[in-house]
């Protein structure tokens, strides 16, 4: 029997006030068995560097980098490598581990999850698959410089939507960046190295209203995919 879900309306916050949120929502959603399941969208204002929760230390320069380009320093509650919130749309998803009544791995939940992304993102004509892991990815700070098996990228490669999670009980918390107008410049300052991302606007180049297109579209999918109608 699958669970009733929640879409939280779209809200611009700082980067520590989106993670206090999502946070908060998966600490009630653990607590509660009969909580419904959470969608939402939001946008960091003002834009972040958002570390994993375990990325206990960052290049000397991004001090430097976010004082000049207002940038603050957030850290989110799952794992990952480090994530420039800028030019991008964050969904969150707080769900059951085993929401069908199955037991799933980590691998398991996470492609459960996405579903929802790839199918959204194939009516919009665009089709993505899961990235590689790359030998040097756990030394380099920067979670879009190499495509794992935990993002979707298009078919050239490049990253469009960086994921990450966090298990708290029975409950999970799924967030990720779909990047929309990547700053390359910033991102190369940062980095130190070309970042092979690609954004929604190259994309979708003729989509007036992007953003919110893109929350329509993947709203109506995840209604879809999840066989659910929201709260």
């Amino acid at each position: 029997m699958y669970r009733s879900w929640q879409l939280l309306p779209y809200g611009e916050m700082s980067g520590q006030e989106q993670m206090d949120q999502d946070n908060s929502l998966l600490d009630r959603h653990c607590q509660d068995p009969q909580a419904p399941s959470i969608l939402r969208f939001y946008n960091w204002t003002p834009a972040a560097i958002s570390l994993g929760f375990h990325q206990k230390q960052y290049p000397d320069h991004w001090q430097a980098i976010a004082e000049k380009y207002h940038l603050d320093i957030v850290r989110r509650p799952t794992g990952g490598r480090a994530v420039l919130h800028r030019g991008d749309l964050t969904y969150s998803v707080i769900t059951n581990v085993d929401l069908d009544g199955k037991s799933r791995s980590h691998r398991e939940v996470y492609e459960y999850i996405c579903g929802f992304l790839i199918q959204g993102f194939a009516e919009l004509g665009i089709e993505l698959t899961y990235g590689k892991s790359g030998r040097g990815y756990i030394h380099n700070p920067s979670c879009f410089s190499t495509a794992t098996n935990a993002d979707l990228v298009i078919d050239n490669g490049k990253k469009l939507i960086g994921s990450a999670q966090v298990y708290r009980h029975n409950s999970v918390l799924q967030h990720g960046s779909i990047a929309i107008a990547p700053d390359h410049q910033l991102l190369t300052e940062l980095f130190q190295t070309e970042v092979p991302i690609v954004g929604c606007q190259e994309l979708l180049p003729n989509q007036p209203d992007l953003i919110s297109k893109l929350i329509e579209v993947l709203s109506q999918s995840a209604r879809q995919y999840f066989q659910t109608q929201f709260l």
